[in-house]
């Protein structure tokens, strides 16, 4: 059997009875001999079916391979090109019929085409685009992510309604006000049963049914709580497959394949803890055969996930169960390879092994597969009304708007959300007694630094708005999420401490070392989580350890945040703040002063929302960043070589110069990105 390119690395497992079901009833000892098996021969001949699961997961509505920010093309993404991934791996296969195609997730949201089509909305009778590609591509079933809630129930069910395959999800029940977790009937269908028609390696016709069961991170009651409060609740994924897993084998599934849209953790397993990134948990539940996931963004098998515990990267393998996480944006197809064995008399089928694979819609550079031009044709409405949508204008800007230096310095592309949520907020507030005294302050994030890799080489990975007319494109490009605005009550020590996980971006420095040493941290923490909040003044000393790591759980005592203060006073434990910011990081309970218990004010305006308000209301604007926060001087600077990497073009070099003149090009690696040292001998305000 191929496996769609030989350059693509292939993991490959083989087992035997003694796994799954058949371990539980029969008490066989775990041999991986890859010796076969001895029931596996009916009438003499031996029965094997090769099943070829394939999986896309993390789409966000990136259906065409284009970048409405920049209006250009972009061979990276784009379901119009893992098509031609998924018609490749059916045709390689001896019979195609063997083979079942599955989303899991994140879908609708998280590309201009999803927010057009939100905006636009949806009427009865209107097929998302989304759905009339993965209509033509015959998906067999979906799950349901966390990204699918963001519009509301009202959209998500008016979209689905047009895919022409069953949607599932086993861990979202109905809200019925009372507090008899026995009676709650589940809000969508936990599991769905289908019979497959495939042939063995003899060619004969055999019956299998497949299981599928989906999951979502139960945290989206906290992430979209305006939307879904009050009329659905979630459970935890682990309890939800030891609940359904039995009652699917029951019902005649042959073999189940979880589909939950949730990542990696190795925390001690509780249900009480709700954790959003079961995969590796799942592992553990008897009656699994096959895990395809997502939600991370990353890929599985990859070197990312060596040294986890019970993780196999070369078998591609969660302890033992084989596992696939196809990346994001249609970068990647995820494919598992079964082989089924057959147990005549427990008349039921095991797998037997099974080979993983992750081939990609570009590869070294270049374009791996061509779009399909057929499913191009089917959305190019739907494309061009989403140019048109992102081309409206919304104000003017006297000057750029760039993230290039996001991570590095105080920045323009952050201060103008910030001023625009702060704006917005001290509205708000005004004739309110419980609120109007407080000091109002904003927090946000660079959402567009480097690529998810930390890769700095393309611009379209950074956030970039040309002085002049400002549209809807850009707005979009500065916000790219559909947050909704929320505020919280904070302490002055809650918001040092917020400020202390977000100062975990960059890596220690070593004042001692003459070795070249990279200042942002990339591997260890997203630039989603590097909040800065404005309206307060502080430094950052990074010769000092990270206190927290990148979900904000203590690491060790060291104290970045240094020289607090809010209006040139030093900020007090007891001093009481309000901050806005987005749902996602309000409710989350992850940084200090977040949580349910210190939200006061819940907006139902998105934040790119606001933002548009903002420079409609004041432009032309001036998004100058106001420099109230740098590093803290590092003495005997000459000694070291400390950098940071950005795009290596000319308008990127012309914006480093402008805004650090003494940050110094040292070389453009392999990878196309110009590495400069940085000077911290100096604060950033003081270039």
């Amino acid at each position: 059997m191929n496996f769609l390119n030989p350059s693509i690395k292939k993991y490959t497992f083989r087992r035997t009875l003694c796994g799954g079901l058949i371990a539980l009833l029969a008490g066989c000892s775990d041999n991986h001999s890859g010796a076969s098996s001895p029931f596996s021969e009916v009438d003499g001949e031996t029965v094997q079916v090769d099943l070829r699961l394939m999986e896309t997961t993390d789409l966000h509505a990136h259906v065409m391979g284009y970048n409405y920010y920049r209006d250009a093309e972009d061979p990276k993404v784009g379901l119009v090109r893992t098509a031609s991934l998924i018609r490749r791996a059916r045709a390689e296969l001896e019979y195609p019929q063997n083979s079942a195609l599955v989303d899991n997730g994140d879908l609708i949201q998280g590309s201009p085409m999803g927010d057009w089509r939100q905006s636009d909305g949806i009427a009865e009778g209107e097929v998302h685009p989304v759905f009339k590609v993965m209509n033509a591509l015959q998906y067999d079933v979906a799950n349901y992510g966390n990204h699918e809630f963001n519009y509301g129930l009202e959209f998500l069910a008016e979209s689905v309604n047009d895919a022409n395959f069953p949607y599932i999800s086993a861990n979202i029940f109905v809200d019925d006000g009372d507090t008899d977790d026995g009676n709650d009937r589940l809000y969508f269908e936990p599991y769905r049963l289908i019979e497959k028609t495939l042939r063995d390696r003899n060619g004969k016709v055999r019956q299998i049914t497949i299981g599928f069961i989906g999951f979502v991170p139960p945290q989206i009651m906290q992430w979209d709580k305006s939307k879904l409060e009050g009329r659905v609740k979630t459970r935890d994924i682990r309890a939800m497959a030891e609940r359904f897993v039995p009652e699917m084998r029951a019902q005649g599934a042959d073999i189940v394949v979880a589909i939950p849209h949730s990542g990696i953790s190795t925390r001690v397993y509780d249900a009480r803890n709700l954790e959003a990134n079961s995969s590796w948990h799942l592992a553990e539940v008897p009656g699994i055969d096959a895990i395809l996931f997502g939600h991370s963004h990353l890929l599985f098998p990859s070197q990312q996930f060596a040294g986890v515990p019970g993780v196999d990267i070369e078998a591609g393998t969660i302890k033992g169960v084989p596992a696939v996480m196809p990346g994001y944006w249609g970068s990647h197809l995820g494919v598992i390879d079964l082989v089924l064995d057959y147990d005549i008399g427990a008349d039921t089928w095991m797998v037997a092994g099974s080979t993983v694979s992750t081939p990609a819609i570009f590869v070294e550079g270049a374009p791996a597969v061509e779009p399909d031009g057929d499913l191009q044709t089917l959305v190019s409405q739907d494309h061009r009304a989403t140019i048109d949508y992102m081309n409206q204008p919304i104000g003017e800007s006297t000057d750029d708007i760039f993230s290039f230096l996001a991570l590095v310095k105080d920045d323009p592309t952050i201060q103008i959300v910030n001023d625009a949520q702060r704006w917005y907020v001290e509205q708000l507030i005004r004739g309110d007694v419980n609120l109007q005294h407080l000091p109002v302050l904003s927090a946000a994030a660079p959402f567009k630094v480097c690529d998810r890799d930390g890769i700095c080489a393309e611009e379209g990975s950074f956030t970039v708005v040309p002085k002049g007319t400002v549209k809807v494109k850009n707005a979009a490009d500065l916000y790219v999420y559909p947050n909704t605005l929320v505020a919280v009550k904070v302490s002055g020590a809650e918001l040092a401490q917020w400020l202390e996980c977000a100062a975990s971006q960059f890596n220690q420095i070593d004042t001692a070392s003459s070795a070249r040493q990279e200042l942002v941290n990339f591997a260890g923490f997203p630039s989603f989580n590097f909040d800065v909040i404005d309206g307060v003044s502080y430094q950052i000393d990074v010769t000092q350890p990270a206190r927290y790591s990148r979900s904000c759980v203590q690491v060790s005592n060291g104290e970045r945040i240094v020289n607090l203060q809010y209006q040139g006073q030093d900020v007090s434990a007891d001093d009481q703040f309000l901050v806005a910011t987005n749902n996602y990081r309000a409710g989350g309970g992850m940084f200090a002063g977040t949580g349910e218990a210190h939200i006061v004010i819940e907006s139902p305006d998105t934040n790119r929302q606001v933002l548009a308000n903002y420079i409609r209301a004041n432009s032309p604007v001036t998004p100058a960043a106001d420099g109230n926060w740098s590093f803290v001087p590092v003495a005997d600077n000459e000694n070291l070589e400390i950098v940071f990497r950005a795009p290596d073009t000319e308008r990127v070099a012309q914006f480093i110069a402008a805004q650090l003149p003494k940050a110094r090009l040292l070389e453009v690696n392999p990878r196309r990105e110009a590495v400069y040292r940085m000077d911290l001998s100096v604060t950033s305000g003081e270039e």
